[in-house]
């Protein structure tokens, strides 16, 4: 069978499975479309958590950022995962034991303030929508490629599918379709980690894989019969094709230090995680689902690195060994022809190459091969060397070959030539990965619009009935806007999950932090600090990824994805001194913050 067809028997048995699962847990109620009915067991939420949290970003980007950025990229690595344990174990089981369904239900009653519940819907909706724009743009990614349509069209496939799990299913629907998703999306990112470890490495567990040496059949022939480590060999062909070493960084010290903290932070402040912890029946199982969460994330995360260096050495070792045309190559090169992957891809418009000094190879070097993204011409429009054509000027670096980061963790197998139906999964996986997050982010978009801003602030009478009924319509609305940002995307997938974090940094996890903690925190303090907070992040990276801004005015050289924390920053400053000379919060509110920190680790949490 031809990868086309298994991606399709795959990806249609998974997209049956998660429709089958939707339509059995239905939610009935607004308290099973909001939390699922507050009784999902512990190991259940922390699979449908871990589901919820590895999004395509995780799946698809995080280690595609890794394979070409090296050391850079570990910002990714290390500010998410540390975000969540900060999360799992500062926050989570306070705001499980305060009951409510949303953080926006939180600041309102936490800052006795419709106002601030406002607010908090505009930040959550906000930073749903950044966020969400990654999920449908990495779906539009895999069906461009597997099942061979365009980028559109496989967005305008996931949208209806998350249409109809996410507005039948509410999230009860959501919660158990996202354990099959966990499932689905860890063993296709595992198998072929395990398949490339032992064909470079000999070492079956990836993560030691990472750090062995090159052996075997296909790792021998990449050292050259020398012995060499996975990344030594990595460093050298970073260094001959001009690349900065690969275990090397670039970027300033105080820079990784902001994207770190902010990525910290802001997971630990988005909505549609914090949501989860609502759905178990008692504050302890919040406790110990958070704990299955980690374990569930962490064997992916602790994977990804493998996988970067892996797919980087066979992406080099793949083209600089190959031409595009045999046929119109003698002597050396004859042989060497690059294999179908790199054209199916190629006509994606996700990779490019262009023949700049007419010799049949493909030089890849350091530098930008075009300026700006590649605009293909026709398919049958082609260069001499049968190089698609491209609509973009030419730069004049002998860089020749263009490459989407987003497609490194997809296109992995098919380099190591592994068997079809481990491709497929892959490409089930990342759509596993995927539309569990854009579900959960549409699940809070629709639960802001209908129940912070319909039942708890403009119609404080609404019947259950038309409740569940709105959110509904909010899920259905929510999901065309979100297919708009998949196919308008405002940068790579882990970029704008980046700038989603910022966002979420900014705005909620001071709120949250003060909410917890400080019982002086009032309404008008917080409320100025996540206006402050949200307007200045958001105008930074506005500025500096849509209005010409440039690297060299980054304020102290805080790039837009670190900016999150100096708004987070800013956010605490105005939250505190506007407490200090505005009234104290009412008494009964005092009391409230001081019982959500009475240890509980056992009983029933409050109802709402």
């Amino acid at each position: 069978m031809t990868v086309q067809a298994w991606t399709l028997l795959i990806v249609g048995l998974t997209f049956i499975l998660y429709i089958g699962i939707a339509f059995w847990a239905r939610a009935g109620s607004t308290k099973e479309f909001y939390v699922a009915g507050g009784g999902v067991p512990p190991i259940a939420n922390g699979m449908a958590t871990a589901a919820d949290w590895m999004s395509a970003a995780s799946f698809i980007s995080m280690a595609g950022i890794i394979s070409f950025a090296g050391y850079d990229g570990s910002v990714y690595l290390m500010g998410w995962t540390g975000g969540y344990v900060l999360l799992a174990l500062l926050l989570a089981p306070y705001l499980r034991k305060f009951g409510k369904f949303t953080v926006p239900d939180f600041v309102g009653d936490r800052y006795y303030s419709n106002s601030a519940r406002v607010v908090a819907v505009v930040c959550a909706i906000f930073v749903s929508f950044t966020y969400v724009a990654g999920q449908m743009r990495g779906v539009g990614v895999v069906f461009s490629r597997f099942l061979e349509v365009d980028i559109n069209t496989g967005v305008f496939i996931g949208m209806g599918m998350v249409f109809f799990y996410a507005v039948l299913g509410g999230m009860k629907g959501i919660t158990y379709t996202q354990v099959a998703q966990y499932v689905i999306l860890i063993f296709a990112f595992m198998v072929p980690a395990i398949f490339i470890s032992l064909m470079l490495t000999d070492q079956v567990i990836p993560q030691i894989g990472f750090g062995s040496t090159l052996s075997g059949e296909i790792g021998s022939q990449i050292a050259d019969g020398k012995t060499l480590s996975l990344l030594t060999k990595l460093n050298q062909l970073h260094h001959e094709l001009g690349f900065a070493a690969y275990t090397d960084g670039s970027k300033s010290m105080i820079d990784l230090f902001c994207i770190t903290a902010a990525l910290m932070v802001g997971t630990a402040g988005l909505p549609h995680v914090i949501v989860r912890f609502y759905t178990v029946p008692k504050v302890r199982d919040a406790r110990v689902s958070a704990g299955w969460a980690l374990l569930f994330i962490a064997i992916l995360y602790t994977t990804a690195p493998a996988v970067a260096a892996f797919a980087r050495t066979n992406l080099i070792y793949a083209v600089n060994e190959a031409t595009y045309t045999p046929k119109q190559t003698t002597g050396a090169n004859q042989d060497k022809a690059v294999p179908d992957w790199f054209k199916k891809w190629e006509n994606t418009g996700l990779l490019a190459w262009v023949d700049k000094n007419n010799d049949g190879l493909i030089q890849y070097r350091q530098g930008p091969a075009f300026n700006g993204k590649p605009q293909f011409k026709a398919k049958d429009q082609r260069g001499s060397h049968g190089e698609r054509l491209i609509e973009n000027p030419l730069s004049a670096n002998s860089n020749e070959l263009y490459i989407d980061r987003d497609i490194m963790v997809l296109a992995n197998p098919e380099i190591a030539k592994l068997p079809a139906w481990i491709i497929a999964l892959v490409a089930a996986g990342a759509l596993a990965a995927a539309l569990s997050t854009a579900a959960g982010l549409l699940l809070v978009v629709s639960t802001a619009i209908s129940h912070d801003l319909l039942k708890r602030t403009f119609r404080p009478n609404i019947s259950e009935k038309n409740e569940l009924l709105a959110a509904r319509i909010a899920a259905a609305v929510a999901v065309v806007i979100a297919g708009y940002f998949g196919i308008n995307p405002p940068g790579f997938v882990a970029q704008v999950v980046a700038f989603a974090f910022g966002l979420a940094a900014s705005t909620f996890f001071p709120a949250i932090i003060l909410g917890i903690f400080s019982k002086r925190a009032n309404r008008e303090g917080v409320v100025s600090g996540m206006l402050a907070g949200l307007v200045f992040t958001s105008a930074y990276i506005i500025y500096f990824k849509f209005m010409g801004g440039t690297a060299e005015q980054y304020w102290w050289g805080i790039s837009p994805e670190g900016i999150g924390t100096l708004g987070m920053v800013l956010n605490f400053v105005v939250s505190l001194i506007i407490t200090q000379f505005t009234p104290p919060p009412p008494s009964e509110v005092q009391a409230l913050v001081e019982s959500i920190r009475i240890p509980s680790g056992a009983g029933q949490a409050s109802e709402h």
